[in-house]
């Protein structure tokens, strides 16, 4: 097994459950893709529709210890950029904290989740799970009812699917993940935060957020910060949101 072991399986029913159960089998940064995974799950509990052959479905896992873990899906939204912009040539935004959009259409998914493993679970983990759309027709959108997503294919971008899965998951793994993290590891979201704030359409816009006990808040997004939040000026002052769910007015069909 090398260090940065990338495993392919031709079906899974969900590759973050997957790198879970094998965890231990993995070097410091190692990974599994499928393009046919049955039994995925979205953020936030949301329904998962399987596209099989039309999409990449791939799980990092990190048994590095981080510095600053709660922010690995910032750093995952950046790893998956600049593969995607060497692969096909395109620019996509980030909408906070890591969704990938492509012309204002959501075309990758990352969720990130911690593991632990070892003798009596003393070990500490994280896993990363990324789909990205690669060729799902117009048509697989609108009967999964997701208005908002889109693919490569549908974009413009020339999408190879005997070839690309492979070359997606392994430049992730050794270029995306494994050589940022030497730096992500000893020092966090830091040395990355000017690359992403260039890439993320929050930034200038108007945005509503959850607040604890059930409430909303609303105002511009102005920042992020060193520690990921996005910092959002109010009528009341500054907020640096964390968790919750965003909306961006003028994305996603929010006005």
């Amino acid at each position: 097994m090398s260090i940065n072991e990338v495993r392919y399986l031709p079906e899974c029913g969900s590759t973050n459950a997957y790198v879970k159960e094998h965890f231990e089998e993995f070097g410091p940064v190692g990974a599994v893709y499928t393009t046919n995974q049955t039994a995925g799950r979205g953020r936030l509990g949301r329904s998962w529709v399987n596209a099989e052959g039309k999409a990449l479905y791939y799980t990092v896992a990190i048994r590095e210890p981080l510095a600053q873990p709660a922010t690995l899906p910032l750093l995952a939204s950046l790893a998956v950029r600049s593969q995607l912009k060497l692969r096909y040539g395109v620019d996509c935004q980030i909408k906070w904290p890591n969704d990938l959009l492509l012309n204002g259409k959501k075309i990758v998914g990352i969720l990130c989740e911690s593991v632990s493993y070892g003798y009596e679970q003393q070990g500490r983990g994280i896993l990363c799970g990324i789909g990205i759309n690669l060729a799902q027709p117009q048509s697989y959108f609108d009967a999964a009812d997701l208005p908002h997503g889109t693919s490569l294919a549908l974009q413009g971008a020339a999408v190879d699917l005997a070839a690309d899965p492979q070359w997606l998951a392994e430049s992730l793994t050794d270029f995306g993940f494994d050589r940022p993290m030497y730096v992500f590891a000893r020092e966090g979201f830091a040395p990355f935060r000017e690359e992403y704030k260039a890439a993320c359409v929050n930034i200038g816009r108007r945005v509503t957020f959850d607040l604890p006990g059930g409430r909303q808040g609303a105002g511009e997004a102005i920042d992020v910060d060193e520690e990921g939040r996005l910092v959002v000026r109010t009528d009341s002052g500054e907020e640096h949101v964390f968790t919750g769910e965003v909306s961006v007015h003028g994305i996603y069909g929010a006005v």
